[in-house]
């Protein structure tokens, strides 16, 4: 590739009239490359970091793998024996039992609420835990230490504790869903109702935690949901969570029948399923901006190739070879390439980077779960778009300058 070329290359992206500028159709070309490379990083971004936001957020009160049994009880009542097999699985860092139900809760009001149960083994953030809900408490903790020294304490969403006003220090009455007794008088079941002080105030971001949630000691939501020295199941955490379910696989074969594992991939498999299918689309409809752009590279250099039709004759008459004149256009492509996907690339990062620290897009966490637009830049990503944009560019340049190399001399020249 000599000077010569590159001069010639860099005339022709020019405008007329010696102007040092690049021509308005060569802007065009270049601008159709850098809307379709940072709108594909932007949108690859948000379809990562929404898969990210959410798997994390959703891991924070959902375990690794639970253990669970077959059948309509949903108990496991010789869980201790199951556990200690558990944790002797490899690649099993700890395991912890925990109890799952519903109620309707009050702070005395005549307004009830509909909350999700959840027993869990007494601890702060200091302790060893399966998930990390312990992480989150804005006031309180979760050792649930209830005003006689006990562990009748509950922990609450912030959400479900602003629409109850069920701060620490409040009481609160809830309504168990299951195991009311027949009255001998009216035939019908009288409710149980279990008072409980109300201990702290966690807040995760995902907003089914926030929302619905109400943790409470092991013993207590066992006495709850009456169901004696039993549990719901056992809630593992694993070394990778990636790993999630070959370890699964490993404790059904450790326990067999009746027990049965759901990792927590399989327990969310419709959202992230949605999600994949989402960022797939997105890219695939992005990709074709791209592939417009190549278009338009095409266009832009056909057009130059007819405009310089008399001056490419010349230059083969003055003794340049095809391979120069296929160079020079080749250079042209390889410019607004690079050009166009270094612009797009420098506007797809600061726009996303802004996305996510600033949070400029908000979202109602009701229906989709998170409170604003998440952003995650990967390396691997933008450097795929990157090398996409620059390949089609490329490509999209070899019909024009392989057409303008075949022109013949004389032909050239005539048709001016």
């Amino acid at each position: 590739m000599s000077r010569l070329e590159l001069s010639i290359a860099w005339r022709y992206l020019r405008s007329r009239r010696g102007s040092r500028l690049l021509s308005f159709i060569s802007v065009i070309a270049v601008a159709g490359v850098v809307v379709g490379v940072s709108a594909l990083i932007v949108i690859i971004g948000v379809m990562n970091g929404l898969q990210t936001d959410l798997r994390e957020k959703i891991l924070v009160g959902s375990p690794d793998v639970r253990v669970l049994t077959f059948g309509e009880g949903l108990r496991v009542d010789d869980w201790r024996t199951a556990m200690a097999k558990v944790r002797a699985v490899p690649d099993v860092v700890d395991a912890a039992p925990f109890v799952l139900s519903q109620g309707l809760a009050t702070t005395g009001h005549n307004y009830h609420e509909a909350v999700s149960i959840s027993g869990i083994l007494a601890g702060d953030s200091g302790s060893v835990q399966v998930t990390s809900i312990r992480d989150h408490a804005r006031e309180g903790d979760f050792r649930f230490r209830d005003d006689t020294g006990g562990t009748r304490g509950v922990v609450l969403g912030h959400l479900l504790a602003d629409r109850l006003s069920a701060y620490p220090g409040s009481k609160l009455t809830i309504v168990a869903a299951t195991g009311g007794t027949a009255s001998p008088l009216f035939g019908g079941l009288i409710p149980r109702y279990f008072e409980y002080d109300v201990t702290g105030v966690f807040e995760t971001g995902m907003y089914e935690y926030d929302n619905n949630y109400v943790y409470m000691d092991l013993a207590a939501a066992q006495e709850f949901a009456g169901m004696d020295t039993s549990v719901t199941g056992i809630e593992v955490r694993a070394t990778d969570r990636w790993a999630a379910p070959d370890v699964a696989e490993r404790i059904t074969e450790a326990l067999g029948f009746p027990y049965r594992t759901v990792d927590w991939q399989t327990q969310n498999s419709s959202l992230f399923r949605a999600l994949k299918l989402e960022k797939l689309g997105m890219a695939v409809i992005l990709t074709l901006i791209i592939i417009v752009a190549a278009f338009n590279i095409v266009s832009t250099l056909t057009m130059v190739v007819r405009d310089k039709t008399r001056e490419i004759g010349i230059l083969k008459a003055m003794g340049m070879r095809p391979d120069s004149i296929r160079r020079i256009f080749l250079l042209q492509g390889a410019f607004i390439g690079f050009v166009g996907t270094g612009l797009g690339l420098v506007i797809g990062v600061v726009v996303g980077v802004a996305l996510e620290r600033w949070k400029l897009i908000a979202l109602d966490p009701s229906v989709y779960f998170i409170d604003h637009l998440p952003v995650q830049l990967q390396a691997g990503d933008v450097g795929l778009i990157v090398a996409l944009s620059v390949l089609v560019a490329i490509l999209a340049t070899l019909h024009p300058a392989s057409v303008a190399s075949k022109l013949y001399p004389i032909e050239a020249i005539r048709s001016e």
